[in-house]
């Protein structure tokens, strides 16, 4: 468990902290209206627009690069700012069949339903607790000192390359749990139910990005079929990346279940913020990564339109520093080279203690 060098807090301290955040979430749900809606709106229509271009674009030869890009960054929009903050609810308040979290369908190989409830629920609920968020590796790769190292994780860099180019795959996957099935902690009968809903999607992506859209360009079915794979690859490795460095770079924390046992609500936001890490950025940055580069922001309030996160985030860095919790922040490349180290360095049998300054004991739950 990676331990902490923040001020203690007192249960008093926490409680007030989970008041002052129930405070700004409630501002904010009141102020929601016409603003939001027209700006999530807008960035469908863009999103759209983006992908009739990159189809298009895909009958000129010439314009290939063109195509490839102008339909990655419709698929990142999609999956990013539309896909991911509509199955977390964020505007479930206005009543849009189209923008409805019980109903939408994303661009990607993962069922809506099996992911709302891996991601939405498990990973939401009980954020990087060890042995309660899946999240920490994906059950395939070391990411944290207390998980135990084995021999099979020296090939944690060639694991973490392979989910990066092949992510959507991966978190279709997830719900498998395939490394409790090595462990014999789960079946394959455990499975079951799910095989349906994954191979359903798997054939609805793949006839849609890999047979219909190229056959609709004739003979130049190989060149489509090689840019569709290529944007899908493209939105892969950008998800994979915001998404790990918002989790896991120097400075996101992990928790023991003991520390969580009978939670309160300040825990609970306590543990978002150490838990998570933003990137700095501009607003087509922020925009390009459904916001989710305020990962703190996200995990504090998931049910929050995610367009508000950059308004909230001085407000919440201000609230944290008056309490003495880290707020962890840095430009994307330091990010990624802090979570290249740690996924080397993890993959490396641990060494022997060194001697250090005693961290501050971190307040548990209770």
């Amino acid at each position: 468990m990676t331990t902490s060098a923040n001020q203690k807090l007192t249960p008093d301290q926490l409680e007030a902290f989970g008041r002052e955040m129930d405070d700004l979430r409630q501002r904010i749900l009141a102020d929601l209206g016409e603003d939001d809606a027209a700006y999530i709106r807008g960035v469908v229509k863009r999103q759209q627009q983006m992908e009739v271009l990159g189809r298009a674009l895909f009958y000129l030869p010439p314009a290939w690069p063109l195509a490839v890009a102008a339909l990655s960054v419709s698929k990142i929009l999609e999956n990013m700012e539309i896909g991911h903050n509509v199955m977390h609810g964020q505007y479930d308040w206005m009543g849009d069949p189209h923008l409805s979290s019980r109903i939408y369908e994303w661009d990607n190989v993962c069922p809506s339903e099996q992911w709302k409830y891996s991601h939405n629920y498990i990973h939401h609920t009980f954020t990087n607790i060890l042995g309660k968020d899946r999240d920490i590796g994906y059950g395939i790769l070391r990411m944290d000192e207390d998980q135990p190292w084995h021999p099979y994780y020296l090939g944690n860099p060639v694991y973490a390359f392979l989910l990066m180019v092949f992510f959507e795959w991966g978190v279709a996957m997830h719900d498998l749990e395939v490394e409790n099935i090595v462990r014999g902690t789960r079946t394959m009968e455990d499975n079951k139910a799910l095989h349906a809903g994954i191979m359903r999607k798997v054939r609805r992506q793949a006839l849609k990005d890999y047979l219909l859209f190229p056959a609709l360009t004739g003979p130049l079915f190989p060149l489509t079929l090689a840019g569709n794979a290529a944007a899908n690859l493209v939105r892969n490795v950008w998800a994979f990346n915001i998404i790990f460095c918002g989790h896991f770079p120097a400075g996101a924390e992990t928790f023991s279940q003991e520390e969580c046992e009978d939670e309160t609500r300040g825990h609970w936001y306590y543990r978002q913020v150490l838990g998570s890490a933003n990137i700095s950025g501009g607003r087509l940055f922020h925009v390009m990564s459904g916001n989710l580069s305020h990962q703190i922001e996200h995990h504090l309030f998931p049910d929050l339109p995610a367009k508000r996160y950059p308004e909230i985030a001085p407000e919440v860095r201000e609230i944290c520093e008056r309490y003495g919790i880290a707020y962890t922040t840095g430009p994307l490349s330091r990010q990624l080279w802090s979570v290249a180290k740690k996924i080397c360095r993890l993959a490396l049998p641990d060494r022997g203690p060194t001697p250090a300054e005693p961290a501050a004991v971190r307040p548990v739950a209770a």
